[in-house]
């Protein structure tokens, strides 16, 4: 129960209650409710300095969370950067010498973007700064693999071209290489028919009578006949490119004119007519219309096996065609 105060009443020698005046207890009443609001504000302001609202715990979390997640971010953008940079030197310095084609720009590769307002629009926040960063990181990363892609695309083109090129070439020897050499591209003193000294545009190769002579790249049959100028049976093949190779002294023609034929194809057998002291192969190849020494289109290096495995994958390569 409360508590209640007496007091002595001395003209009638009586304890009395005391009461308090409405006044008093209103007064009261506003110091007990000013106290107690105190009270609570100090606490409160204690407890949110030492732990926070619950509202603020929770959006502290979710910019902790979102840090986080950029981090990540920008350490995956920061390895798709390292997998441009790795195919961008894939394309420099492996595809573009192998196909002959030039450089890229540097101006080209990283064109700038914007101005420096770009990015306004992120202005205002409190981690403004790092999601510019993160934006310009990504419109660069998007600038170089469109200009990736592009380079691709042209490196694609120019792969099929280079291909055809590579197919027509007369890259290989005509006939086994386990035969040996005869008289190259050069001048000889005395021509062994003839007695006179005379230039030999192509290369001898000391085959026997019969041997098997294949197309030494793709192309057209452009001569496939006699000729009396010295060559005997002979053939004549169109590889495109300004280059075309001529195979003398045959004696028997396996192909007809404007037949188009790929490399290890066989087009006769080796033979003496023509102007000729015996067996052997006449190779020349001109160029643009001018003899240029043939030995510089082909590797003799190789094995009767390997030269014979060679020549067995290009016909059935041919056959597949």
């Amino acid at each position: 129960m409360r508590k209640r105060k007496y007091f002595l009443d001395l003209n009638d020698l009586q304890y009395k209650q005391v009461r308090l005046s409405l006044e008093k207890k209103l007064l009261r009443l506003v110091l007990w409710f000013a106290g107690t609001i105190a009270i609570a504000v100090f606490y409160s302001t204690l407890f949110h300095n030492f732990f926070g609202s619950p509202k603020e715990a929770l959006l502290s979390q979710q910019v902790g969370n979102l840090k986080l997640q950029y981090s990540l971010a920008n350490r995956n953008m920061d390895n798709s950067l390292k997998s441009i940079n790795s195919l961008r030197m894939s394309d420099e310095i492996r595809y573009r010498p192998i196909l002959e084609m030039e450089s890229l720009p540097e101006s080209y590769r990283n064109p700038g973007f914007g101005g420096v307002d770009r990015f306004v629009d992120l202005d205002g926040y409190y981690n403004s700064v790092m999601m510019k960063n993160e934006r310009t990181k990504i419109e660069e990363m998007k600038n170089m693999l469109s200009v990736q892609g592009e380079s691709f695309t042209t490196i694609k083109e120019r792969t099929s071209e280079w291909k055809y090129e590579m197919d027509h070439l007369p890259a290989i020897s005509p006939v086994d290489p386990k035969f040996p050499l005869g008289d190259g591209f050069k001048y000889r003193e005395v021509h062994p028919v003839l007695g006179i000294g005379r230039m030999h545009y192509g290369q001898d190769i000391e085959v026997p009578y019969g041997t098997r002579v294949y197309a030494t790249g793709d192309g057209k049959v452009v001569e496939a006949g006699f000729n009396s100028g010295g060559f005997g049976n002979y053939v004549i093949i169109d590889h495109g490119f300004g280059l075309q190779s001529i195979y003398g002294h045959l004696s028997k023609i396996e192909v007809p004119k404007d037949l188009n034929v790929k490399r290890g194809d066989l087009i006769g057998l080796s033979g003496s007519t023509g102007s000729s002291t015996g067996p052997h192969l006449h190779y020349q190849i001109n160029k643009y219309g001018q003899p240029t020494s043939a030995i510089n289109f082909f590797n003799n290096d190789i094995t009767q096996e390997e030269f014979n495995e060679m020549i067995q994958a290009f016909q059935s390569k041919s056959k597949l065609r």
